[in-house]
């Protein structure tokens, strides 16, 4: 794609300008095949977010979240369902963006979180990264909760960062 750095929150080609990426950090999976903001990259433009896991914030009864560190139980790193476009200013520069696509919690988050990144397993990568292949039918089985039973979800310090 490019050396460039790539900013979080995707911007669609179309958009008048990069803050249009700022309410486009996630898409969800339920809808990102169809939303216009994500269906071209959806179909030509998906990636792997390499990760060794990821955080969640549980919802407490006070002001405070808890943090919690999810991860493979293998301690192996992952790879987060992603999509990416490059915007072109009115200047003509380029700006390179992406989004991670989220799906439902699985049993393991299910009390953390309502969400879950998509993580897409080792033997579907290959069909998820191939830019000739554009089939929803597919593609969107692939956008189901990675196993509760592969995950690990751990509760971190509850103090500042």
């Amino acid at each position: 794609m490019t050396s460039s750095p790539i900013i979080w929150g995707l911007i669609p080609p179309w958009a008048k300008g990069p803050a249009a990426g700022n309410s486009l950090i996630n898409a969800r999976a339920e809808t990102v095949a169809a939303k216009p903001s994500f269906r071209h990259a959806f179909r030509k433009r998906r990636c792997l977010i390499l990760a060794d896991g990821f955080y969640e914030w549980q919802q407490t009864e006070g002001p405070v979240k808890r943090p919690w560190f999810i991860h493979l139980r293998s301690g192996q790193p992952c790879g987060f369902a992603g999509l990416y476009e490059t915007w072109t200013s009115p200047e003509g520069g380029a700006v390179h963006s992406c989004t991670i696509i989220t799906t439902r919690a699985n049993q393991a988050l299910a009390a953390i979180h309502d969400r879950m990144p998509v993580i897409v397993p080792g033997a579907a990568q290959a069909v998820w990264l191939n830019p000739e292949n554009g089939c929803r039918e597919e593609l969107l089985p692939l956008l189901a909760p990675y196993p509760a039973a592969e995950m690990v979800c751990r509760q971190q310090y509850p103090g500042p960062f």
